[in-house]
């Protein structure tokens, strides 16, 4: 019997490989438990991860084996309970099973089910899997940081730490060839020759002397060429090739008027802290707006914008007039493709609906390339979302609503408003 033991030292990131191995075998698993950590996270969870259940009957592997053939005789011993054609009842649940189910047993076997933790990394990965902001087209090469480096062939200058072995060896070999050709075959001739004159003439000692003398000189000529030259150098070449981006920004519109309740406004704002995770984790260049209306309008930042107390009456018009004037000072329409997100509870003043259809169909909608607005309320839509069913009939591919009643409606309907579409 023999035995092979492995002494290789194990990868430096074997584990790692190893993990994302099982995260993808268990995808669907995992996907589901995120789905439904989603809906129960506060605000602040979101920089947790999570912990996934995986029921033990799923982590079976499948197993090769011989099949039973042949006779086969076995002698079973007997008892006193059970004769011949009885039908053995199924065990009573509870007993071993798993899971935490049922009563204590003294019998019966099982299996727990599988529990583990994903990081926040895996989290947001799973969480933002297959989602992209919609009509995202590449209008602008930015600067000196959207370059990337690729292998452009083979240089005969370079770095030492990027010589290419290979194809160094084989220029090596080649020059060896072509600097002994003729030498090599003077050699192979002086040698055909001194065979000849040893097997003919064994007396003819001057001249094998003389052709002794030749070959060791032709020999001597072809080993003084050196096996390695800096003529054979080759080195992998690496250039900065433009790496078209794309410049992207997204205007943040949130209701905080008096009509919207706490609760209101915490669904409110988890949507937005969904959205500009998505946004900073997809895209590097993307730039947020945040701004938060009332009877008025105003530009503020991230702090400002989830945790200010500031409320009001309601004028809905203010926000997106404010956002026109942002889109026409700072962001021309050749150059970022502009996204705007939209939350209210639909109460807005009596005539100001009809003016904020009229703004997004004539100043907002023709220059952006995806809208949404997410209406948070459990009771019938008011007359904003019925003005803004008019502003989807015009244009049905880059404007979407959607109705929030809870916070578990929020990641299904995220998702819903982001979904990769095909071209």
């Amino acid at each position: 019997m023999s035995y092979v033991i492995d002494r290789r030292l194990n990868g430096k990131n074997k584990s790692t490989v190893n993990r994302q191995r099982f995260l993808s075998r268990y995808r669907g698993h995992i996907k589901k438990a995120v789905e439904e950590a989603v809906g129960r996270r506060s605000i602040t969870d979101m920089e947790h991860g999570e912990q996934i259940t995986i029921p033990g009957r799923d982590i079976d592997e499948p197993i090769l084996h011989h099949g039973r053939g042949g006779r086969q005789t076995s002698v079973h011993p007997g008892n006193k309970e059970f004769v011949a054609g009885e039908r053995i009842p199924r065990p009573q649940e509870g007993g071993g099973g798993g899971g935490g189910r049922g009563q204590a047993g003294n019998s019966g076997e099982g299996m727990d089910d599988f529990v583990f933790q994903i990081t926040q990394e895996e989290f947001l990965d799973f969480m933002f899997e297959d989602l992209e902001l919609p009509n995202l087209v590449k209008r602008h090469i930015t600067g000196a940081d959207s370059f990337k480096t690729v292998r452009a062939g083979i240089s005969n200058e370079g770095n030492p730490s990027r010589i290419n072995i290979v194809r160094t060896l084989r220029s090596a070999h080649a020059r060896r060839i072509a600097l002994s050709g003729s030498s090599r075959l003077k050699l192979r001739a002086a040698r055909a020759e001194l065979e000849r004159l040893r097997r003919e003439e064994p007396d003819n000692f001057s001249d094998i002397q003389a052709t002794e003398a030749l070959i060791e000189k032709l020999r001597a000529r072809i080993d003084r060429i050196p096996f390695l030259d800096t003529f054979d150098l080759k080195y992998n070449l690496l250039i900065k090739q433009p790496n078209p981006t794309s410049k992207a920004v997204m205007f943040c519109l949130m209701d905080v008027s008096g009509s919207m309740t706490q609760a209101t406004k915490d669904i409110a704002k988890r949507f937005f802290i969904l959205l500009y995770l998505f946004l900073k984790r997809s895209y590097d260049k993307i730039e947020v707006v945040f701004i938060r209306h009332h009877t008025s309008a105003k530009e503020v930042d991230e702090e400002e914008f989830f945790y200010s107390r500031e409320t009001g009456g309601t004028i809905v018009s203010s926000a997106l007039k404010l956002m026109q004037e942002i889109m026409a000072a700072r962001y021309p329409v050749h150059e970022w493709n502009i996204y705007g997100a939209q939350a209210s509870d639909g109460d807005n003043w009596n005539d100001d609906s009809p003016l904020c259809r009229e703004l997004l169909e004539e100043k907002i909608m023709p220059f952006v390339q995806y809208f949404t607005y997410v209406e948070i309320t459990p009771r019938e839509h008011q007359a904003l979302w019925y003005e803004y069913e008019t502003v989807h009939e015009v244009f049905p591919d880059s404007f979407a609503q959607q109705q929030l009643i809870s916070a578990a409606d929020i990641y299904p309907v995220f998702r819903d408003l982001f979904q990769r579409r095909m071209a």
